[in-house]
């Protein structure tokens, strides 16, 4: 039995990818209408009542005693703090247990992320070198994960498992490099009173860590403190999110050979408290029921808790809640397509990305630095190259952070942002179905 049970946690490793895959992809859609809608409603007479519902203030708190922010703000500073917050999650399980665990595994996403990153700001810049709008040189660096894994999944069964966590491994560095941009680049005056006080809140949430509590609430209730100390210091405030998912352990309290050897001893129980069928739980079968309960939950990590109960919440609800706040931009005139900041995007985004992560995985290949996965072709490679060519979301926030007080500049973002991502996104699907293998027809019996 505990052969058995052993199998069934080596089986489940997988589970956690597939999971991730099948809710970014589901999401897509949902962003997709959000997106569309959006469009729609800022094309229509309805886009006064648009714009002003957006920017209706909000408070939280006590009159003289909260915070007060238009609505756009709350969504685009708070509740995106909770999109970084997962972000922040999935980087750490990929560093410690994921793709990125090891610098065999690491390699060519780190590399193609790198060259995905460098060569769309490297054109972006040379568009609009010494211009006001030069600081929009980190919006074509993004991947947006799940439009990408969305463009995946139409391609059907014949898409190898290797290539989309190859996807997601460079989506996911990709996000590192934009959290470190953000942090970096795309920060006000800073507060120092008010980092000092985010200094001495991270501190609690390592000795948090580091003291082995494993209790969720301590952890979420200081990093509310940390998200407003981010909030008032000038870094923005995401950042907060990305630092707390730092902090949530991912050591689980037994191991697997305890789990299954306890999880043994439990079923052994049940066989010898009650009959096979029966349904009344008595009271020691309950308590058996109770038992088990307690074992997974010290087999699971806070990390992996967490991230499997937000991510529905984030590809559901946030991400598409955001796009439908900031893709609403009017169509009506298209000549901004050829100034520099919508040449810098289009042409970063789709151009840059796929030369850039293309050539930087092939050196690394060439160098000996990095090697294909198993079963992947170099031509599948470049088709993937155009789907890291999708910023959308990452790049609608960013454009957000380099023209806040550029309202013309950040609608030709925003247009150059969704076209550049459609054509990309198109070109990689139909790149893709050409040198895929077919799936295997299934033959029907008579």
């Amino acid at each position: 039995m505990r052969e058995k049970a052993l199998r069934f946690i080596k089986e489940t490793i997988k589970r956690p990818v597939e999971a991730f895959i099948q809710t970014e992809t589901s999401s897509s859609i949902i962003l997709l209408v959000c997106t569309a809608l959006a469009l729609l409603i800022a094309n229509s007479p309805w886009r006064p009542l648009y714009e002003a519902f957006f920017a209706q203030p909000f408070t939280i708190g006590l009159p003289g005693f909260g915070l007060s922010k238009a609505m756009i703000l709350w969504i685009n500073d708070g509740l995106m703090a909770i999109f970084f917050f997962v972000v922040g999650l999935e980087i750490k399980r990929e560093i410690l247990e994921g793709e990125l665990s090891s610098l065999k595994k690491a390699s060519l996403p780190i590399v193609a992320a790198i060259g995905g990153m460098v060569a769309p700001a490297v054109i972006y810049i040379l568009f609009n070198l010494n211009l006001p709008s030069a600081g929009g040189w980190g919006i074509p660096m993004a991947t947006d994960i799940a439009f990408a894994l969305g463009a995946l999944s139409l391609l059907g069964p014949q898409v190898p498992l290797a290539l989309k966590i190859l996807l997601i491994a460079i989506a996911i560095v990709d996000d590192l490099g934009a959290v470190l941009v953000i942090a970096f680049f795309y920060t006000e005056t800073l507060q120092l009173s008010y980092l000092a006080l985010a200094a001495v809140v991270g501190a609690a949430l390592i000795l948090l860590n580091t003291s082995g509590v494993r209790k969720i609430t301590p952890y979420i209730l200081l990093g509310l403190i940390l998200w407003v100390a981010f909030l008032k210091s000038g870094i923005h405030a995401t950042i907060a999110g990305v630092l707390l998912a730092l902090t949530i352990p991912m050591r689980t309290i037994i191991d697997t050979e305890e789990f299954a050897e306890r999880v043994e001893e439990t079923i052994q129980g049940f066989h010898d408290q009650g009959k096979s069928g029966d349904t009344v739980v008595t009271e020691e079968v309950h308590s058996l029921i109770a038992q088990l309960n307690h074992l997974a939950d010290r087999a699971t990590s806070p990390l992996h808790r967490l991230e499997h109960a937000l991510h529905p919440w984030v590809g559901f609800l946030i991400m598409p809640l955001f796009a439908f706040a900031n893709a609403g931009v009017p169509l009506d005139d298209l000549s901004g397509l050829t100034t520099p900041v919508s040449l810098g995007i289009l042409i970063g985004l789709i151009a840059g990305k796929q030369v850039g992560v293309t050539l930087f995985s092939w050196l690394a290949i060439r160098l000996g630095l990095a090697s294909l996965p198993e079963g992947m072709t170099f031509i599948q490679l470049y088709g993937l190259s155009w789907l890291a060519g999708i910023g959308f979301t990452m790049s609608l926030f960013i454009s957000g952070l380099a023209f806040p007080e550029a309202p013309e500049l950040l609608n030709q973002a925003k247009v150059a942002i969704l076209l550049a991502s459609v054509a990309a996104g198109t070109a990689g699907f139909f790149l893709l179905k050409t040198f895929l293998p077919e799936a295997p027809s299934v033959k029907l019996h008579e």
